[in-house]
């Protein structure tokens, strides 16, 4: 399968905190015997920061674009109802150089980073459409500067366990849920290590025949470049509701909330999300979608708050 999707959204009155952003996506799966399959993915994202991120200099002229390129690829057999999965990753984040409005730049070279994982996981299948799972990942960044900015060594280890279930009672309920911790140590010693519980999970609950609701949640810990601050640990969750009125008008209805812990100045910012929107069916191959959608952050520290009305348009092609 691939996936190729994309936005930009502008703002007149603030250009430069006008964001593009793109996620192309290619997996395959190779059935080895009955009992085992390899999977492979490459990746490819195209974004900026959030425009109130602490990590961009005061004066920018329009937000700095990273992209990240990676791969996975893993083995998985199952031995009757027991499953075990062994998968590596490999990714390259990298940051152009910020434009700020006297016309000068400031390099980004020192987020640059690659990074190298691992990740282990046993399932079994208690009965049909119930498998609980227990999982261990680990990885290593290695940032392409020793030392950033402000002197301090940003290359990192982490583990992250976790345990959960997937299920599949009825076509009507289906999805993931686990819960586990996670917690990077960082080489510089006068960064605290970043740690903390984590959420992650999908859950599809076809209501009807005309509405499906989906619940998803998800867990990070991303770099930052903020003197004394070692990590941010990001916690997303989000509730989707789609509406048919008809086989070719669908209504889309959409809350969200994230929580960013700042691992060394306390600093926590909260993230809101609410949206509707109407999908219309042309024929089988282009969709069109309108959608009006509202974004808002709240922080402890002051002058930071930000709101954001959007309006969106979107045509979909899909053969």
């Amino acid at each position: 399968t691939a996936v190729l999707r994309g936005t930009y959204i502008g703002y007149d009155s603030t250009p430069s905190m006008d964001r593009p952003t793109m996620e192309a996506r290619a997996n395959g799966r190779i059935d080895i015997t009955r009992d085992t399959f390899a999977e492979v993915e490459g990746r490819y994202l195209l974004a900026t920061n959030n425009p109130a991120s602490p990590d961009l200099p005061a004066g920018i002229a329009r937000l700095p674009i990273y992209t990240t390129v990676g791969s996975t690829g893993g083995l998985t057999h199952r031995f009757n109802r027991l499953e075990v999965t062994l998968k590596g990753n490999i990714d390259r984040v990298s940051y152009e150089n910020s434009k700020l409005l006297d016309g000068s730049t400031v390099s980004n070279r020192d987020r640059d980073y690659d990074q190298y994982g691992m990740l282990a996981r046993v399932a079994y299948e208690v009965m049909p459409g119930f498998k609980p799972f227990a999982e261990f990942t680990a990885d290593t960044r290695l940032h392409d500067l020793k030392f950033d900015r402000y002197g301090l060594q940003r290359n990192s280890d982490g583990i992250t366990g976790r345990a959960g279930t997937t299920f599949a009672f009825s076509p009507k309920l289906i999805g993931e849920a686990s819960v586990g911790y996670l917690t990077r140590t960082y080489k510089d010693p006068t960064l605290p290590d970043l740690g903390g519980l984590i959420f992650d999970g999908s859950l599809v609950w076809q209501a009807s025949g005309l509405t499906t609701a989906k619940l998803t949640a998800r867990s990070t810990a991303d770099e930052t470049v903020l003197p004394g601050v070692s990590g941010v640990l990001r916690r997303d969750g989000a509730l989707q509701v789609d509406h048919a009125f008809r086989r070719w008008l669908i209504g889309t209805a959409t809350v969200a909330y994230g929580l960013d812990t700042y691992r060394g100045d306390g600093r926590e910012d909260q993230r809101y999300l609410a949206s509707i929107g109407v999908l219309y069916k042309l024929n089988r191959d282009i969709y069109v979608k309108g959608e009006l959608r509202r974004e808002w952050m709240r922080s402890n520290v002051a002058g930071v708050d930000y709101d954001a009305n959007i309006a969106m348009l979107t045509v979909r092609l899909q053969r």
